[in-house]
């Protein structure tokens, strides 16, 4: 880029709005947080990458962080809590959780903003650890089960909360998705490829994981609503399709579940429908292990659209959900909330993606 063309866009830049990290992070190909580090100093960056982000920081005239989000912190400690269901470790094996984090830091980028990562699950004697961290506002991942428990502790202290997937009542801004429509939408593919004996792997009903069948008093007690939406989607469409539930969104979990539905030839279902691509790709881990091709033998979909080791040349058939815009948004609204502006629900859709694990079943099946 000419000397002219850089002054221009600097230029640009500056007359539009003042350049942001994001934009930054944007130039430089790294992530946000990475950019961030550079600026603070508080951690080691190899040489390259501080070179690209400076140059890239310079040619947009980004000189440090916003001085106006430093004042909005003024009095507060300047993070925001992100709360996570269940052990930090296994949320992070799964991809869609790094992409909303990735987003996340995307939309707080404006204030320079830290994120502190915490379980749900209650602290001694005062409920929650919750009820004295130093934070200024706080993102729940779900509202379900001991998530509810936060969520008061949150609301008891007058702290700004967004909450990502889950219902938290009235007047919290909610950033939702469309998993009823974007299930049924992957069912209905299912159904249109000629197969009648389906089978559904649902993800965690409540904070307990139990994996097994999915019984009406086991959906009557549910509290996950990713669970349930996805569930009632695909039942909109195969309204007695069995469903087994699996202790979370693992490739493993999928490999658990799929010998179980799999293991019996007289029983065996010519497609299974699962409630994540981390499932779904266990559940052909596990279609394997028993001689089963798919898709000649079995048709396998998901739920994400995340990229998923372990599928060789397969292609998986799934919805497709906006992991990254999901995190983005919900740092905007809490962004917002730390101005003093209210905070807005938004929704958010998926888009299904026919893949190379469905076909028609098998000639003779049941």
């Amino acid at each position: 880029m000419s000397s002219v063309d850089s002054t221009s866009r600097q230029a640009g830049t500056e007359h539009h709005r003042r350049a942001t990290i994001a934009d930054v992070a944007r130039e430089a190909g790294v992530a946000t947080s990475t950019a961030s580090v550079v600026f603070s100093g508080k951690a080691k960056v190899a040489a390259s990458t501080r070179e690209r982000v400076l140059a890239a920081a310079a040619e947009l005239g980004y000189a440090g962080p916003d001085p106006r989000a430093a004042s909005l912190r003024r009095g507060r400690s300047g993070i925001v809590a992100v709360v996570l269901e269940g052990h930090l470790r296994a949320a992070f094996l799964d991809p869609v959780t790094t992409a909303m984090m990735d987003g996340l830091t995307d939309g707080l980028a404006d204030l320079s903003a830290g994120i502190l990562l915490m379980r749900d699950e209650p602290g001694e004697g005062d409920g929650s650890a919750l009820s004295n961290a130093p934070v200024d506002a706080v993102v729940l991942i779900g509202c379900s089960g001991r998530t509810r428990s936060s969520l008061e502790v949150v609301r008891g202290r007058g702290l700004p909360v967004v909450v990502i997937e889950g219902d938290a009542g009235e007047g919290i801004p909610r950033i939702t998705l469309d998993n009823t429509a974007a299930a049924a939408d992957v069912a209905r593919h299912v159904r249109d490829l000629g197969h009648s004996d389906v089978a559904l792997v649902t993800l965690p009903l409540d904070s307990t994981r139990e994996r097994g069948l999915v019984t009406a008093d086991r959906i009557t007690t549910a509290t996950v609503d990713v669970t349930i939406h996805r569930l009632a989607g695909v039942r909109e469409v195969y309204p007695d399709a069995p469903a087994y539930s699996a202790a979370g969104s693992l490739i493993d979990e999928g490999v658990i579940v799929g010998r179980m539905l799999l293991a019996d030839a007289a029983t065996r279902p010519t497609a299974v429908i699962a409630q994540s691509d981390l499932l779904a790709a266990g559940v052909i881990r596990a279609a394997e292990e028993l001689g089963l091709r798919v898709p000649e033998d079995l048709s396998v979909a998901g739920f994400d659209g995340i990229a998923v080791d372990g599928l060789g040349e397969h292609t998986l058939t799934t919805s497709v959900q906006p992991a990254v815009e999901k995190g983005r948004a919900a740092g905007e609204q809490v962004a917002r909330m730390l101005r003093g502006e209210s905070g807005i629900t938004q929704h958010l859709t998926c888009r299904f993606r026919a893949g190379s694990t469905t076909a028609p079943p098998p000639f003779g099946a049941r």
